[in-house]
């Protein structure tokens, strides 16, 4: 006669005592990154949505300001260019088309650039200042807040933001790429490169 198989008489494994310390539960997401003051750090989503949309403002300030001044110079210059055309080969004198319409374009477009730099200025240090928050950083609720929780967001901090954001990202080929993406890998507060610098993180609010 077969005689039955024989059951184990004690446990294969003890007991699961769950995850190791400092580990996330199975099956739960881990737990948010926090600032050193113990608020929850803004995830780049967040602060992609707010720079698009502070840019989108910034950009129709620009275009508010610079058509119509582009369109004056244009046609007063075009008319100065024309009038210069030799009537046998029908071309405009090259000197006159190079200091009439090219250099007045050129001027133009370095008035812009340095005349925005300036709306920037205004627009983040001052606001900064106000509530750590732009336009943008409000909508998606988000804040700029000096790295030491003890410490208050000053002039210098919201400057040194706007420089290696705005100023060295308008003069360096790809570097405001490399400052926004910086976060992405940067531990442990998530920090872009004007961050960095500033010593500033920037973390989420609640209503």
């Amino acid at each position: 006669m077969t005689q039955p198989p024989q059951q184990p008489t004690g446990p294969v494994g003890g007991p699961y005592s769950g995850p190791p310390p400092g580990y996330p539960a199975y099956g739960y997401p881990p737990p948010p990154a926090l600032s050193p003051g113990g608020a929850p750090l803004a995830d780049f989503a967040s602060r992609l949505l707010a720079f698009l949309i502070d840019s989108a403002i910034l950009g129709g300030v620009a275009l508010v300001v610079a058509l119509p001044v582009f369109f004056i110079v244009l046609f007063n210059r075009m008319s100065d260019v024309i009038e210069s055309t030799d009537p046998y080969t029908g071309e405009p004198d090259p000197s006159t088309f190079f200091t009439g319409l090219f250099v007045p374009i050129l001027l133009l477009e370095l008035g812009l650039v340095l005349f925005m730099l300036v709306v920037y200025y205004f627009y983040t240090v001052e606001m900064l200042l106000r509530s750590g928050q732009t336009v943008g950083k409000k909508a998606l609720k988000i804040r700029v807040v000096p790295i030491d929780p003890a410490a208050t967001l000053t002039r210098g901090m919201a400057s040194k933001r706007y420089l290696i954001e705005f100023v060295v990202g308008a003069i360096v080929p790809f570097f405001r790429y490399l400052d926004g993406l910086w976060q992405l890998w940067d531990k442990p507060y998530q920090q872009a490169l004007h961050d960095k610098v500033a010593r500033t993180v920037v973390i989420k609010v609640f209503p």
